[in-house]
């Protein structure tokens, strides 16, 4: 597989260094990602950066996943309009270990092959360095007048900025750049790679390996995964979606990239999947001529959660979501635990009940008409029931002096009743 010839046909190429495509041709290569450890799980706007050091490796070329021990306590200013807040040591430390696992899930990095992964840390070598040693054999390399042309510094410290920059964040670019010189010099790294907005960070880094050691250098960036809308892409009302399960559960996780627009899917497809050029071509011909058919929005959900999850997960997830459309069953109802059970049915009417009145069992007709207000009347009760259309728990009900007691609850707190085809409401046992 050809890296560089890959990204172009899945749209991928932001910058690229001139020779970079040379310099992957001529021999096995070593590439880096830096990664934020601002919190201990990554979220899908890390995922395009993961999904590229993946293909690096695929295509027979050794990717080293760099996590910033040291710059994380500094703060990238890209993209920023404000400084953020610092992380302690310990917060640090449980920060990167969450990532280091789920990184392990997409890169190999305990084969003996030539290419395996490696993770490093550059707290590891810049803990050691003195104040005085960096700004004397580091800081000597770059003018201030190259790192003030930086866009990230001119949008910080020009007329659209009323905060400024600290000169922490004004040294970030520093840092980043000797991070990849430390990288060229002992692990024979030659290429960084990241988002579009990385490119001034990166190019600082090429700049002072050159100047420093005469070595070679090159860069390549992506472009920053966007939503066609104009909306925040990774972002949902409830905040960001995580690789962590315990974050965003898989139903959820499922349910973002099935939500996601077609024009959106088109571009998503290849940047997140490892599918090949002619299957997402198929695909994407056989969703143009039937888009109500969602085919794009389906692939592409099942193929990134059973990557990110498991297949598991993502066949529980599909069931899961065929729930409210009629397929679901009492029994794939009862496997359901309490926090996808309450994702799928986000947004439908709920009413609480004592858990205690279900110990002796209450009628459906005073549950339903008397205790909660599903139905206005038990006359209205009795007659969709004897139209058959009421479920409870997604078996139908044909018994209008039916009793519910504490057996029927879902997780031993739930009831699901269900009127007419999409009318659902949850009663809560409390």
């Amino acid at each position: 597989m050809n890296f560089v010839e890959e990204l172009k046909w899945r749209g991928l190429i932001h910058d690229m260094m001139p020779g970079t495509e040379e310099q992957l041709a001529k021999e096995l290569t070593s590439a880096y990602i830096g990664f934020d450890p601002t919190s201990d799980s990554l979220h899908v706007g890390s995922f395009a950066q993961i999904m590229l050091l993946k293909r690096f490796q695929v295509a027979g070329h050794k990717p080293i996943a760099l996590v910033g021990g040291a710059t994380g306590m500094i703060g990238d200013p890209s993209g920023k309009s404000q400084e953020r807040n610092l992380l302690n040591e310990e917060t640090l430390q449980k920060n990167l270990d969450g990532i280091k696992n789920q990184l392990r899930k997409f890169l190999d990095f305990d084969s003996d092959a030539p290419n395996a992964a490696e993770m490093v840390n550059n707290y590891d070598w810049m803990k050691g360095i003195s104040f005085l040693e960096f700004i004397r054999d580091i800081g000597k390399h770059l003018t201030v007048n190259y790192m003030m042309a930086k866009d990230s510094v001119k949008k910080r410290i020009g007329e659209e900025s009323k905060q400024g920059m600290s000169f922490t964040e004004f040294s970030y670019q520093l840092v980043q750049g000797f991070d990849f010189l430390w990288l060229n010099e002992h692990k024979n790294c030659k290429l960084q790679m990241g988002g579009s907005d990385q490119w001034g960070n990166i190019t600082t880094g090429t700049e002072l390996i050159r100047r420093k050691t005469g070595n070679e250098a090159f860069a390549l960036t992506i472009p920053l995964v966007t939503k066609a809308d104009g909306g925040k892409f990774g972002k949902t009302e409830s905040g960001n979606v995580w690789l962590d399960p315990e974050r965003t559960s898989p139903y959820e996780f499922f349910q973002f990239w099935l939500n996601t627009s077609d024009q959106d899917a088109e571009q998503y497809i290849k940047t997140f999947t490892l599918m090949g050029k002619a299957e997402i071509e198929s695909l994407i011909a056989e969703h143009r001529e039937a888009p109500h058919m969602r085919t794009l929005q389906k692939k592409l959900s099942e193929e990134i959660t059973c990557m990110v999850h498991s297949k598991e997960e993502y066949e529980k997830a599909l069931e899961a979501s065929q729930i409210l459309f009629e397929k679901g069953t009492t029994e794939s109802l009862a496997k359901l635990d309490e926090r996808t059970f309450l994702s799928v049915f986000e947004g439908v009417p709920q009413y609480e009940v004592e858990f205690s009145a279900l110990n002796i069992g209450v009628g459906l007709p005073e549950l339903l008409a008397e205790m909660t207000q599903v139905f206005p009347s038990k006359g209205e009760l009795r007659r969709t029931i004897q139209g058959g259309g009421l479920s409870i728990n997604k078996a139908k009900v044909d018994n209008p002096d039916m009793v519910i007691n504490t057996e029927n609850l879902l997780n031993a707190k739930y009831l699901l009743v269900q009127k007419g085809k999409k009318n659902y409401f949850v009663i809560t046992a409390k």
